[in-house]
């Protein structure tokens, strides 16, 4: 069993505390068999919402799924508690935005997609379902009258 982290890094304007918005948001992966090392082809979401019991009653996990090429069962949890904004101060860095913990299945890719929040810098003007599928997003905020964005969305993971 292991924790992987997911770190985020985008250039934020005038906008702040970016984040997964509910328990019904989808962290969109690719995920690899730790046995075999088989990748998964099409994305996979989890979200905390779901639950999925163990072999054995040994407890529940996010996802658990058999490997299409070994068989093996594996699973991965979302650790609800490491779940953090990205805020203003951490534009241009990476930062851990959420972490999972493994077993047997590894994160090796990650798309952003819709369900992010966020808030104006300045004004706290909430702006939600931001889509960042795109890797940018742009809006404007009629209390500052400033434009404000998220550019330049990449992200790594972690071994915590």
């Amino acid at each position: 069993m292991q924790r992987i982290g997911l770190q985020l890094r985008a250039t934020l304007e005038n906008i702040t505390r970016l984040r997964a918005e509910g328990e019904d948001f989808r962290w969109y992966l690719k995920l690899k068999c730790g046995n075999c090392g088989e990748v998964s082809e099409k994305w996979q979401y989890l979200r905390l919402m779901d639950s999925a019991p163990l072999k054995g009653g040994r407890g529940s996990a996010t996802m658990v799924q058999k490997c299409k090429l070994c068989s093996r069962e594996n699973s991965i949890d979302i650790l609800s508690q490491t779940i953090k904004p990205y805020n203003a101060e951490d534009s241009e860095k990476f930062k851990t935005i959420v972490e999972f913990e493994c077993r047997g299945l590894e994160p090796v890719d990650f798309q952003p997609q819709a369900g992010f929040a966020a808030e104006g810098a300045e004004s706290g003007t909430p702006f939600n379902d931001i889509n960042l599928l795109e890797k940018d997003w742009n809006d404007y905020d009629e209390k500052t009258k400033e434009s404000v964005g998220i550019y330049e969305v990449t992200h790594k993971f972690v071994k915590c």
